[in-house]
């Protein structure tokens, strides 16, 4: 069996296209479950069959728990994210991460004073024992200019939406 490897740090050269140009697409399909609701006893499934799992609503919403929700799904999905972007960020700096850093993302799912409805907030933090103050800003400052998550949270993302 290989052994699993980083992706290279080429992956931070710029791009000069005009277009999107597309490296990577995946799709999950979400249906409804025991209570037809895919929040509240969904099952979430990976068009690969690699991610196939229990959706359930949490207790602070009324739920009894279980399974996992979407908004740990986001901050899972952020957080994986921003730790491979940093360390690619880092190789290409030629800096040294500590083998105990980390990136803790918190999700929160509120409701919306603006329009009464729903949002979400994210709350990353980084963990970088042992780097000096000035580096880690700096590792930090880049590495959310150059993760696609931060990108989308600072500038939202595009989205379609299609009857099939």
């Amino acid at each position: 069996m290989s052994q699993l490897k980083a992706p290279p740090v080429s992956l931070l050269d710029r791009y000069e296209g005009e277009d999107v140009l597309p490296i990577y697409t995946t799709s999950v399909t979400v249906s409804g479950g025991e209570a037809c609701h895919g929040r509240a006893s969904g099952r979430a499934r990976s068009d690969d069959g690699e991610l196939d799992l229990a959706l359930r609503l949490p207790k602070q919403l009324g739920g009894k728990g279980g399974g996992t929700n979407p908004e740990q799904l986001f901050a899972a999905g952020f957080a994986a994210c921003f730790h491979g972007a940093m360390v690619l960020v880092a190789a290409r700096r030629k800096l040294h991460l500590p083998d105990d850093f980390y990136i803790q993302v918190r999700v929160t799912f509120g409701r919306d004073p603006d329009d009464g409805l729903f949002l979400l907030l994210a709350h990353v933090e980084v963990a970088l024992p042992s780097l000096d103050r000035v580096q880690a800003e700096a590792l930090i400052a880049e590495t959310d200019a150059t993760c696609p998550y931060s990108k989308m949270a600072r500038q939202g993302i595009s989205s379609t939406l299609t009857l099939l």
